[in-house]
């Protein structure tokens, strides 16, 4: 009887195949995430313009450490199991004003994490929202006057 190891004795078991996301996939994720998190806070949503209601998204996806074989057999009290990767998001908004900006943006943050783990098994090292523009009712007026 034949095993694994004698029909790829020369491929070290880490290079014989890997799984990974690419960043536009992630940005795809969080982008989607961002805007269901945003779309539950009515107040700000009636103000901002149909086409400024997605949000921008930039990732930069790293692929996980290599695991070796005598951290299957470790205390799973030490740490969380294995994941594909880490990624590093920006994602920049646009809110109506009035509204809570502090909790939009995290619950932009807290969603985006949860699910980039649970959708593609990946950790969020960096996630920083930034607010571009705020929208009231005030600036939607056809000419382009600033409001004082």
């Amino acid at each position: 009887m034949t095993t694994d190891t004698d029909r790829r004795p020369g491929i070290p078991r880490r290079e014989r195949g890997a799984v990974t996301i690419a960043d536009r996939v992630v940005a795809k994720i969080a982008s989607q995430v961002a805007r269901e998190a945003l779309s539950r806070f009515t107040e700000s949503d009636g103000l901002v313009p149909p086409g400024r209601r997605t949000p921008r998204v930039t990732t930069s996806v790293r692929r996980a450490p290599e695991r070796n074989d005598a951290g299957r057999d470790a205390d799973p009290a030490e740490g969380r199991p294995a994941v594909l990767g880490q990624a590093r998001i920006r994602i920049a908004v646009e809110l109506g004003y009035p509204s809570d900006i502090g909790a939009q943006c995290a619950a932009v943050r807290r969603e985006v994490t949860e699910r980039l783990r649970a959708w593609a098994d990946m950790d969020v090292s960096d996630l920083a929202v930034s607010v571009e523009r705020l929208h009231s009712v005030h600036s939607r007026h056809t000419d382009q006057e600033r409001v004082t």
